[in-house]
């Protein structure tokens, strides 16, 4: 049965069928395959993954970033951004990096950062002289901050599938995301100084930037709002999505007064398709997660590990090198759902606390949206640039090595994850 959904699954995904009716035909089909199951499993597994209040969380956080990101905010935070490290070596390109860590805590999607940033800042950043080729790669490795920086999807997705708490994932991922930026600021200067990158000199400006800063202070404060209600336990992350949504509509209304219908309908609208783009993979892979409950995969593969590699190490090196070559093929979302009931009870086991696993794994993953060939931000990258995957793709080896470094330190020092 496991062998059937294997090779169905591979091979829809190598005809470039969708992820979500990949994992829905693999699973009818591994049930099929058995002579003692019924079809039926299929459809009353994907029902049931639905019926949670907890998932409400997800259309309420997607659409509280629609809210945010259609207004005036988003120039407001480019601005930010922009003010802040312009004057520093690589810092047009660096207002990039920064701008995804801030804007990650208003959308915590990748996709919409690389979107909303790439095409207000690669063109920009071309005409001021640097190569499309490295603006395409540093904007798709980038947005990948903006899933660690309160509110995260994947962060929700895994907490749904190992039963930890939102709120300590979303506390565990502030400093991850944090380190991403600086990392790749990083090499955004050091790119700079070594190229010959355009460089402005202008002096630091505090009047401009206190009024910027007052301008994105209902954006930066909102992450910090959702941190602040989920560790004090003053709302549910269902709750704290709601008045997340309401937030927005304030902000929107009351301080930036740009809210109008049609924006609030259009916002509804890219909410609700995307939050039926990832309801489809997690209701299919509740699916695929009960056939290897079922056979006792997870526990098999455990096993295995422990007999194979015995130290908990080279096992948390495996579990990295089985995510990155996931990451390259499988969607960000589905990856989390699959490969969280397998490795959860492996942590377990090898006494890896499961909000260390659970930023890895994201940690892990996200590096796989901008790997090819199934790089998402590198695909919507390397269109707003105009520039080739393989010319992009290969400016993209300084991050490959400073998120790499990243993971490892998130994976073997526990401290950094346990608050």
């Amino acid at each position: 049965m496991i062998g059937v959904m294997v090779i169905v699954f591979f091979g829809l995904l190598a005809l470039s069928v969708p992820v979500g009716h990949v994992l829905v035909i693999a699973s009818g089909a591994a049930i099929w395959s058995s002579d003692s199951l019924p079809l039926m499993i299929v459809a009353q597994q994907m029902y049931n993954q639905t019926q949670s209040f907890p998932m409400l969380a997800l259309p309420f956080f997607i659409l509280a970033g629609s809210l945010m990101m259609s207004g005036r905010l988003g120039q407001n935070l480019i601005d930010f951004a922009t003010t802040l490290v312009q004057r520093f070596r690589g810092g047009l390109a660096s207002v990039t990096v920064v701008g995804s860590m801030v804007f990650g805590g208003v959308s915590g999607s990748s996709v919409a950062d690389a979107t909303a940033l790439g095409s207000m800042l690669i063109p920009w950043q071309k005409r001021e002289g640097y190569p499309a080729g490295f603006v395409a790669a540093n904007n798709s490795a980038a947005a990948s901050i903006a899933i660690l920086i309160p509110p995260s999807i994947p962060l929700i997705l895994y907490s749904l599938v190992s039963g930890v708490s939102v709120g300590a994932l979303f506390l565990a991922g502030v400093l991850p995301g944090i380190a991403l930026t600086v990392v790749f600021v990083l090499v955004c200067n050091i790119s700079a100084r070594v190229r010959g990158f355009p460089h402005r000199t202008q002096p630091f400006d505090w009047r401009r930037f206190g009024r910027l800063f007052l301008q994105a202070s209902p954006a930066l404060a909102m992450p910090f709002l959702i941190l602040v209600l989920l560790r004090f336990g003053f709302a549910t992350p269902t709750e704290v999505s709601v008045l997340a949504v309401l937030y927005s509509l304030v902000a929107g209304v009351v301080f930036y007064r740009d809210m109008t219908w049609r924006r609030f309908a259009d916002a509804v609208i890219s909410a609700g398709v995307a939050t039926g783009v990832v309801m489809l993979v997690i209701m299919a892979s509740a699916a695929i997660g009960w056939i290897m409950t079922f056979v006792q995969a997870p526990q098999a593969f455990a096993e295995w590990c422990l007999q194979t590699l015995q130290a908990p190490w080279l096992i948390v090196l495996a579990m990295i090198g089985i995510m990155l070559v996931a990451g390259m093929f499988i969607d960000l979302p589905a990856a989390v759902l699959l490969l969280g009931p397998i490795f959860v009870p492996l942590a377990e086991t090898i006494g890896m606390d499961l909000v260390q696993l659970g930023i890895v794994m994201v940690l892990t993953l996200a590096v796989g949206l901008y790997t090819p060939p199934v790089g998402t931000t590198l695909f919507i990258s390397s269109s707003i640039a105009r520039v080739s995957i393989v010319h992009a793709s290969k400016e993209l080896w300084p991050y490959y090595l400073m998120a790499l470094t990243v993971v490892l330190l998130f994976s073997y020092i526990p401290a950094l994850t346990l608050h």
